[in-house]
């Protein structure tokens, strides 16, 4: 695991402004440090080096092929890089190993089979970049799900591309400019979706796509897809119902024992992340099954009761027989690490799970260098609520005519919550709503939709029209705006996922993971994600993911090789913190500090007026804002950190 960055600039590139920028993410590799400068002196690229595989200078990047054509600047790790050294050598192809790196396999690859062959083949996590000097091209990609970031673009008449933003900051040229019109999209959605990021023309790279650059950034070619999950969904479909259910359990439980064991590899210290749920588990589960010494695992653990789930990840442990290690965070402890988010989420990102997951990266990061998580099995196999909570409502919906569902919506706008609310309190507690207040809204809001994109759309986002909160801006369409997009998916939960792959999944979820375990030197493996396991997941049909109100069921039946089903059997708990009551208490004069209206006016970006409506109900308790506020805070924490 490392990071990356690059300049290509005509007037010339200088090594040492490059070096800069890598040492502004020398978090992502402090075991080394490289350099390379093309013969024409106008292409610069870096490497920041954290050692997993091959500790030797073998292993040293920048790379160069043996031939002087290709350098290889390279984020990540290709779990198959064994399998591929072979297939290299029974090709015919000599090559003169140095060291057993998967950079060097990698490089070999790319020169023997080329770029769409390599990407097709190779299994892993990975952000790279590829200088061709015959062809005068720079080549960038990502891997299939997005585990690995990366920027580029131009700005003030050069080209960057790098690991992080905090890179080009180093630049002395650098002119950012704040994009407004992905301000709205980060509001809607807690994070800045791909391909935007919140400067002017830099992009991040969709997941599973590569680009091509030529002449210092003046040709940069559209993304090239080399993995497309809409066509590999389709294809799943079209096999569900070939295999029996028993069968289907035997497969993934063998997939997924080798996605485990491939990410077991390395010449470091090596854990995994268990919270107590199912994912965590199953990979917990998988490791000690395949390792001949009990496997470190890591948990944080909270006082608060519904945020805590470290009582269920002891008792996992201690029936797999890990070697665990488990902190408990006082509130103190968990919001001292706020002031720390604007520097290691370098562009603004609002989800609260952050913070428990830097956590968590910080214990582990004591003692192993390496850990696996569990992320990507809800995305996968039919695990949020909402895929069953939001499926139903809208199947409900649907039973009525658009017209009858409008009529419903606009009435329940015109009536208050607050009177219902008070009504419903003589009801028995059996019968009472919970924050009906706040629930309500929610539905008015879904109640309109005509399709099951704009109803989802609307189900997940943040605010509802961030356009009308930012100052000067236009909301970008992005896929939920474009059903055409979509795969041919006939279950709406399907559909759900399908979005949920490409959009939460790598901007939300594994940005978090990525930025958290990494601002620690931490490298965090996702074996739920390899690739195998994706396509095979849309084999499976819906009644083996859900059915009678519990989701995952094939990888339950999967885990309970391993674990008692009794151990497992509970509601779901998300990895949260209590950001709501933080907000009325302990963070108050913080956020309103951030909040101020005459503040919110000179800085300019936000309408004021909403925000600061919103603040009022939510600091006295009479509503709970606390998602939307957050977005607002951790912008105004970013924007502040930026001057």
């Amino acid at each position: 695991m490392c990071g990356i960055v690059g300049y290509w600039d005509k007037r010339g590139a200088d090594v040492s402004i490059v070096e800069q920028m890598a040492l502004r993410i020398q978090h992502r590799g402090p075991d080394g440090a490289g350099t390379w400068l093309n013969t024409g002196g106008d292409l610069a690229m870096a490497h920041r080096r954290l050692a997993i595989i091959d500790l030797s200078p073998a292993g040293h990047q920048p790379m160069n092929s043996p031939c002087g054509r290709y350098t290889l600047v390279f984020n990540g790790e290709i779990y198959n890089h064994p399998e591929l050294r072979k297939d290299l050598e029974r090709e015919g192809g000599h090559f003169a190993w140095k060291g057993h790196s998967d950079t060097e396999t990698l490089l070999a690859a790319l020169r023997h089979w080329g770029l769409e062959k390599t990407l097709q083949r190779i299994n892993g996590m990975f952000a790279f970049a590829l200088w061709d000097s015959t062809e005068s091209s720079l080549f960038l990609a990502r891997d299939r799900m997005g585990e690995k970031p990366l920027y580029y673009g131009n700005n003030n008449g050069r080209f960057l591309f790098g690991s992080e933003l905090k890179a080009f900051n180093a630049h002395p040229q650098w002119q950012p400019e704040i994009d407004r019109n992905a301000l709205t999209l980060f509001l809607r959605h807690s994070s800045v979706p791909t391909p935007w990021s919140i400067y002017q023309g830099i992009n991040k790279l969709p997941p599973a796509h590569y680009v091509v650059i030529r002449d210092a950034g003046n040709q940069v070619s559209e993304p090239q897809c080399y993995w497309n999950l809409a066509e590999l969904a389709e294809q799943g479909i079209a096999m569900q119902g070939k295999t029996d259910a028993k069968g289907l359990v035997d497969e993934l439980d063998t997939l997924l024992r080798d996605a485990v064991h491939s990410r077991m590899a390395a010449d470091v210290p090596l854990g995994t992340f268990l919270s107590g749920g199912y994912d965590s588990t199953i990979v917990a589960a998988l490791m000690q099954a395949q390792s001949s010494r009990p496997v470190k695992t890591f948990t944080i653990g909270f006082h608060e009761q519904g945020y805590n789930e470290a009582v269920h990840a002891q008792a996992v442990a201690k029936h797999l027989g890990t070697e665990h290690t488990e902190l408990y965070v006082t509130p103190e402890e968990a919001m001292a690490v706020i002031p720390r988010l604007p520097t290691i989420w370098d562009e603004p990102f609002a989800d609260s799970s952050q913070i428990p997951t830097l956590l968590v990266s910080q214990l582990a990061r004591k003692h192993v260098t390496v850990s696996l998580s569990g992320d990507g099995g809800d995305e996968l196999f039919c695990g949020y609520n909402r895929y069953t909570q939001g499926y139903q409502i809208w199947h409900k919906l649907q039973m009525l005519p658009i017209p009858v569902r409008q009529f419903i919506g606009t009435m329940m706008q015109i009536f208050p919550a607050a009177p219902l609310e008070y009504l419903l309190g003589f009801l028995p507690k059996s019968l009472q709503i919970p924050h009906l207040a706040d629930r309500l809204p929610k539905l008015t809001d879904v109640v309109k939709e005509a399709s099951g994109e704009s109803y989802y759309h609307r189900l997940v986002s943040h605010w509802k029209t961030p356009d009308q909160i930012v100052l000067g801006a236009t909301e970008p369409k992005t896929l939920f705006n474009h059903p055409e997009q979509m795969p041919k998916l006939t279950d709406f939960r399907e559909q759900m996922m399908y979005l949920d792959s490409l959009t939460y999944l790598p901007d939300d979820i594994l940005t978090k993971v990525d930025r958290a375990s990494m601002a620690v030197s931490l490298e965090a493996r996702v074996p739920l994600l390899d690739h195998r396991v994706v396509e095979f997941a849309w084999k499976v049909p819906m009644p083996l993911k859900y059915r009678d109100g519990k989701g995952k069921l094939l990888l339950r039946e999967v885990l309970y090789r391993y674990v008692p089903r009794e151990l497992m059997e509970r509601p779901k708990m998300g990895f949260g913190v209590p950001i709501e009551h933080w907000l009325q208490g302990p963070l108050r004069d913080w956020a309103d500090a951030f909040l101020d209206e005459k503040r919110l006016k000179e800085e300019g970006f936000f309408d004021p007026a909403p925000i600061r409506k919103m603040w009022q109900e939510h600091a006295s308790g009479k509503r709970r804002w606390h998602y939307y506020l957050w977005d607002i805070l951790m912008f105004q924490a970013w924007l502040e950190n930026q001057r």
